[in-house]
């Protein structure tokens, strides 16, 4: 299996490189030659696997035994799930006979990152190790800079997963202030000398524009040797696409023959559902899949219009209450400079969702079918993203729109609607949900009433990572004890912890860039960044 970019003319790369690289040299994101589908009887064969056997068999089928011997990849994979503290990994909780959650927040972080980066973790340091072995006595050892950009669960979860990793250093840029005080404490309170927290005075989509601006810059990448942590990166993807096979198989034992699984997936920057759809094209049977956002809807409003655009225009915003994908409003929101909006469930805080362009990577093949296809898909995702960056929208082909329905559907959820959600399952549950998961929870609300549909809900964090939102949600419950209740015993003195951060006073690459280049020189001379 070869891996060739979203944006290029079908040139390819191993496994190896599409992981250590992250960023296609011309922007593009990597994806697999072809989506392969498990092996005659697999719905039956596969029916017992544990997540880890599923790991393996999933995992197979894109990386070839030349590039990760069998008992390597199992190796690996039994060593990323060690952290978990669910023996299912991904537990399948019913809250009635049509409606599932799936917990994806078991790991050592609490958020579903930890599902992709306890394994990315392990694969990196895997690969450098091979590469390294190889090398002459005396010879400079390949080393790793990780770069990433995170609006609160992202850099947790990588900074666990490669903390204390030999020859990686990981750099995670956070926009300041905008992530959970528990999400900031996570990041900040690791010490380990190869993690550096940078605190952005800027948005999420800032850090993720400079991430991908040093990825761009070949000087600076060949440097330093970047490799992408953020969902950019195929291996992060790929992990994720395990628990839609696992959650199949848990559903499927539980409900009558004939009825039919929908995934509803909270989502910002369209990983955790992009996932989705590789299992839904592999054969995981599946309805469409309900992309869930909050207010900042950019995906609810390309599946609306087929206009894919950073900030909605006054004309629709004035018009939105008739749109069929709202879920209603919060009426003035405070909005900062970049047009981003400030909710309750801010890991989909975004404009711009990264991981959207290998859907249109497809979408455009799709569309476009011919014996050049791959050719004029790259072309045509190219000169889209191009327009994104330069207009701040594009407006894809009616055919393109149709066919992303075909597998798709969406909804925007208000903050009003998220705190109703969570008090709401706190009283019927009594279940409490994180203000992620709620949106998705509103979502199953929105869509038509099918009674031989059984809705799984993706459960992305653990609620104590966001106790503004869940104790403003059930404040009218005298007897709610946010920390007895929720509040896990690794979280507690967490916020009083001595920290590690490294401040950034504005969103310049060149910042960012100083930063790297000063923290790299401090690890060769055995120096550690300043405690702030």
């Amino acid at each position: 299996m070869k891996y060739f970019s979203t944006r290029g003319d079908g040139t390819s790369v191993s496994f190896e490189e599409a992981v250590l690289t992250g960023l296609a040299p011309d922007g593009g994101l990597f994806i697999p030659e072809a989506i392969p589908l498990p092996p005659p009887g697999w719905k039956e064969t596969w029916a017992s696997y544990s997540f880890q056997q599923l790991s393996e068999a999933v995992l197979s089928l894109y990386i070839e035994e030349s590039e990760i011997p069998r008992a390597d990849l199992r190796a690996l994979i039994d060593r990323s799930y060690s952290t978990f503290r669910a023996p299912d990994i991904t537990p399948l909780k019913k809250l009635n006979d049509h409606l599932y959650v799936l917990e994806l927040f078991h790991g050592p972080t609490y958020a579903f990152k930890d599902v992709a980066l306890q394994f990315l973790g392990n694969l990196f340091e895997y690969l450098l190790k091979r590469r390294n072995a190889k090398k002459a006595p005396g010879e400079e050892k390949e080393k790793l800079t990780v770069v990433g950009a995170t609006s609160g669960d992202t850099g947790s979860a990588a900074i666990y997963g490669l903390r204390n990793k030999e020859n990686i250093s990981i750099f995670i840029l956070h926009p300041k202030g905008k992530v959970s005080p528990i999400q900031e404490a996570q990041m900040t309170t690791v010490t380990d000398a190869n993690v550096h927290n940078i605190s952005v005075q800027g948005t999420f989509d800032d850090c993720q524009d400079m991430v991908k601006a040093l990825f761009g810059d070949r000087e600076f990448n060949a440097t330093h040797r970047l490799g992408a942590i953020n969902s950019i990166n195929w291996a992060r993807i790929l992990a994720q696409t395990v628990y839609y096979f696992l959650a199949y198989f848990s559903v499927r034992s539980q409900i009558p023959r004939g009825a039919e699984i929908q995934f509803v997936v909270p989502t910002g920057n369209f990983g955790d559902i992009l996932a989705g759809y590789y299992a839904k094209r592999m054969g995981v049977p599946m309805v469409e899949l309900v992309v869930a956002t909050n207010a900042n809807d950019i995906l609810a409003r390309f599946w609306a219009s087929g206009r894919y655009e950073k900030v909605e225009s006054a004309a629709d915003e004035s018009a939105k209450e008739t749109l069929p994908v709202n879920g209603g409003s919060d009426g003035k929101q405070a909005t900062d400079a970049s047009g981003v909006k400030e909710t309750l469930s801010p890991a989909m805080d975004i404009l711009v969702s990264s991981n959207f362009e290998r859907l249109l990577w497809y979408l455009a093949a799709e569309a476009n079918q011919g014996a050049d296809a791959v050719i004029r898909a790259g072309s045509t995702v190219a000169d889209w993203m191009a327009k994104v960056k330069t207009d701040g929208r594009v407006t894809v082909p009616t055919k393109v729109v149709e066919l992303a329905r075909r597998d798709f559907t969406a909804r925007s959820i208000s903050d009003r609607q998220t705190l109703a959600t969570i008090e709401r399952w706190y009283t019927e549950g009594p279940y409490i949900a994180d203000p992620h998961t709620a949106v998705g929870l509103t979502a199953v609300d929105l869509l038509p009433k099918q009674p031989n549909v059984v809705r799984v809900v993706l459960s992305t964090a653990h609620p104590a990572k966001f106790s503004d939102a869940v104790e403003k949600a059930l404040a009218s419950h005298k007897d709610f004890n946010f920390e007895t209740e929720v509040l896990p015993e690794e979280f507690k003195g967490l916020l009083h912890k001595r920290r590690r951060v490294i401040e950034v006073p504005a969103a310049k690459l060149e910042l960012i860039k100083e930063v790297i280049e000063k923290e790299a020189a401090k690890l060769k001379t055995g120096a550690q960044n300043t405690s702030i």
